[in-house]
């Protein structure tokens, strides 16, 4: 007999001014541009039909905007630990410009200096996993890009580095669950990680 167990969707935000140029938006509260609302209604019908036993969204508004435009403002609650990594210096800044100054800077592996280090994002993670680890049924998050990719490794056994192998776009839609056969495959699924006879997947949603 086949059993459903719970999935984690993941939610990233659309579009913001900052976003369309590559500068790494960690704290500072941008809005959504118009076609990263446009974005959220998309994401928004894509998650229709689909029921949740709880739904967490980041304070930031760019989160909160996408998750009451996708439907689920009424039922939302705020999750301090799913804002985005905390930039520090590096706040406002792209890659390029970031790598110009340290050309061997890898986010994953540093951090970022006066804000947060890989260790201290992944215990956030960390925590927010152990609570859905206590949910009974599906459920819904609206962080950001750069926490989720954590988040999914943090789930997956590997620890904050292996968020590096993730990429997500903006208002994508990605999902996390335990399967107990090992084998099973899901449509565009792929296996990372397995321990004994639970296999945990990460995979994203077309």
């Amino acid at each position: 007999m086949s059993v459903r167990l719970p999935v984690v969707y993941l939610a990233r935000h659309g579009n913001t001014a900052w976003t369309h140029i590559g500068q790494h938006t960690g704290l500072t509260d941008l809005p959504l541009t118009p076609d990263g609302e446009r974005d959220a209604v998309r994401l928004g019908e894509r998650l229709q039909g689909l029921t949740f036993a709880k739904v967490p969204t980041s304070r930031l508004q760019r989160a909160a905007r996408i998750c009451a435009l996708a439907g689920f403002g009424a039922v939302a609650e705020t999750d301090r630990d799913l804002v985005e990594w905390n930039y520090g210096g590096y706040e406002g800044l792209t890659s390029t410009q970031i790598l110009q100054q340290h050309p061997d800077w890898d986010l994953f592996r540093d951090g970022c200096p006066g804000g947060e280090s890989p260790q201290q994002i992944g215990e956030r993670a960390c925590l927010v996993v152990q609570r859905i680890h206590s949910v009974t049924g599906d459920v819904l998050l609206f962080p950001s890009g750069h926490f989720i990719r954590v988040l999914a490794a943090c789930w997956l056994g590997v620890g904050p580095g292996g968020g590096r192998f993730f990429l997500l776009s903006p208002a994508s839609l990605s999902a996390l669950t335990n399967t107990i056969c090992p084998g099973l495959r899901f449509g565009c699924g792929m296996t990372i990680a397995m321990s004994g006879r639970e296999q945990k997947t990460a995979y994203s949603l077309p």
